[in-house]
């Protein structure tokens, strides 16, 4: 049986993907509304992949006999000044998530968890991927800044990402 702390904590963490997969929406959406196709179809593609995470830690908890609670969503921020200022945001969000991540990773040794410190490791994986990704394209439309062919090269190259539902194991 899994202890009640990490559920809370497990719980919390599912809430903090679904709400990443809401920012990712939004930025999907202003870049739409932006005419920046390509980066709106990678933030959909981010957003699918998010509600997979959550997908994860609602399997883990219930594979373990620990009861998923729902909790509200919330979200900051709908409107961007610019496509870099959203990477940058995006960026600062994955580093909160790595974050939170590492604090579950902190709390499965606490108490001991092995089964839920193995099911984190591949997210601790997943955070440097996530993390590497956004920090390249926050450098990339930096190094450009406001070249409209730059920026148009960079849409078309992260509208290469295609959506793909992510598996929802209990890894």
């Amino acid at each position: 049986m899994i202890a009640d702390k990490i559920v809370t904590a497990l719980n919390d963490q599912i809430q903090a993907e679904a709400e990443s997969a809401y920012l990712y929406f939004a930025m999907s959406a202003w870049f739409q509304n932006n005419s920046f196709d390509g980066m709106a179809q990678w933030m959909r593609s981010q957003a699918v992949e998010e509600m997979g995470h959550a997908q994860r830690f609602m399997n883990h908890i219930l594979d373990r006999g620990g009861k998923v609670t729902l909790l509200p969503l919330g979200i900051k921020n709908t409107e961007w000044k610019s496509a870099l200022e959203a990477f940058q945001d995006a960026l600062a969000h994955e580093k909160y998530i790595t974050s939170r991540i590492n604090d579950l990773v902190d709390l499965s040794y606490e108490l001991k968890d092995r089964a839920s410190r193995s099911f984190l490791e591949w997210f601790v994986n997943e955070q440097v991927e996530e993390e590497a990704v956004a920090s390249k394209v926050v450098d990339d439309l930096s190094l450009i800044g406001d070249n409209g062919h730059g920026i148009l090269m960079i849409d078309r190259e992260l509208g290469q990402r295609q959506v793909t539902i992510p598996m929802a194991t209990a890894e």
